[in-house]
């Protein structure tokens, strides 16, 4: 063996046993601390070219970055379940405060009621904090006249026979500022839970007997009472509009006296409370119309007399207007409220006056010239009337002597 091949094979030797002493090294220090395989000292490098990962076991890149992000899992769930719920509720009338939500189906569309029909439902209804304040297991209302509060009144039509939903509305659908004494405060947002049990058709008015149609005229006329108080004068209109159609609508039945007597005595209340809710919103005209109205059968109402002085007044009609006050003052003299608006007007009627004589005088300029000129125009006109008196006189006399001297 050459010296060169005997280095070589020294140089090989030396190698192999470095790599012992390696290999020996690292297995000791493994079992004395084996925390060090998580370190990066003393590892092998391998070469990616000889040796390939197997990447097949691994999941997809889609399904890493889920995993790697669960908030953003979480977020996409919840945002899903919040459009579910707002597709829940049902928006009524378009701006929010009125929703609607189905709990329980009912029977289908078909089984919708109409306005007009009446219905028949089960009620609870609870302010915001959850205390109930009306809990009624059979409430029977005519859809669409106004007997019950506006949020049940609109929501019920779109309810199907069965179905049980949750309302929730605000106090202008209940009831406003004003509230319900003693349970419901002003300005009270309501949750109601509502079932609708039945729909049947409203009266046949031509078929009831006296009683049900004074007990029917009374029901709308004090619900148009109860709006009355709550300053909502338009649905006022309309339940005393609906009291009175009742009333005058054509019967097939025979009343008594009495109840005769009793339609009309409601029918007069109906249309006193009609004028003071048209006048309330400014309608003059229809006013004085239901006044008169009144007055044709009851020409001493002092209700219908009052509220006509009260329109006369204000379409400037001052001296009438008195007219009818004192007209009812001396039916009813101790009246406090006739006497106010009478002494009002007589004050409001006499500066009328005044203003107006002071105009009349501004109109027809300074009032010493204008006395002047007459006493001016007089004193010439006086002499020319006795001369012309003179001269008459004189033809005349001359007239009757030659007259004299003819026949003689």
């Amino acid at each position: 063996m050459t010296s060169t091949e005997e280095s070589i094979s020294n140089i090989s030797d030396i190698h192999d046993q470095g790599e012992k002493k390696v290999e020996i090294h690292q297995a000791e220090r493994t079992e004395s601390n084996p925390t060090l395989l998580e370190s990066t000292e003393d590892f092998e490098i391998i070469d990616s070219a000889v040796e390939e990962d197997d990447l097949s076991d691994l999941p997809l890149l889609e399904d890493v970055e889920k995993k790697e992000n669960p908030a953003a899992e979480n977020d996409s769930e919840k945002q899903q379940t919040d459009a579910k719920e707002v597709q829940e509720w049902l928006d009524v009338l378009g701006n929010g405060i009125l929703k609607k939500k189905v709990l329980i189906s009912g029977k289908g569309a078909e089984s919708r009621p109409r306005k007009g029909q009446d219905v028949t439902v089960q009620l609870k209804s609870m302010l915001e904090n959850e205390n109930v304040v009306e809990d009624q297991e059979s409430l029977t209302f005519t859809l669409g006249d106004g007997d019950v509060i506006q949020a049940l009144d609109l929501c019920v039509q779109l309810m199907e026979v069965g179905e049980t939903s949750l309302i929730a509305s605000d106090a202008k659908y209940c009831y406003g500022k004003e509230g319900r004494s003693p349970d419901i405060p002003p300005n009270s947002n309501l949750n109601l839970e509502v079932t609708l049990l039945d729909v049947q058709d409203g009266p046949d008015l031509e078929n009831l007997s006296g009683q049900e149609k004074l007990n029917l005229a009374n029901k709308k006329r004090e619900r148009g009472n109860f709006y009355y108080q709550q300053a909502d004068y338009i649905f006022a209109i309309n339940s005393y509009d609906i009291a009175l159609n009742v009333v005058n609508s054509s019967s097939k039945v025979d009343f008594s006296s009495e109840e005769e007597s009793s339609l009309l005595d409601v029918k007069m209340k109906c249309l006193n409370n009609l004028a003071a809710s048209q006048l309330k919103l400014d309608h003059y005209e229809a006013a004085l119309k239901s006044c008169n109205m009144v007055l044709e059968h009851q020409p001493e109402n002092i209700k219908a007399l009052f509220r006509k002085g009260k329109v006369l007044a204000q379409q400037g009609e001052y001296s009438d207007a008195i007219t009818i006050l004192r007209k009812a003052l001396k039916l009813e003299p101790a009246n406090k409220t006739i006497h106010a608006e009478l002494s009002r007007l007589v004050k409001k009627h006499t500066d009328q006056r005044n203003v107006e004589s002071a105009m009349y005088k501004k109109m027809l300029g300074n009032p010493s010239s204008a006395s002047a000129k007459p006493a001016s125009k007089s004193s010439w006109s006086i002499p020319w009337k006795w001369l012309f008196g003179a001269t008459a006189v004189a033809i005349g006399g001359v007239a009757l002597s030659v007259v004299i001297a003819a026949r003689n």
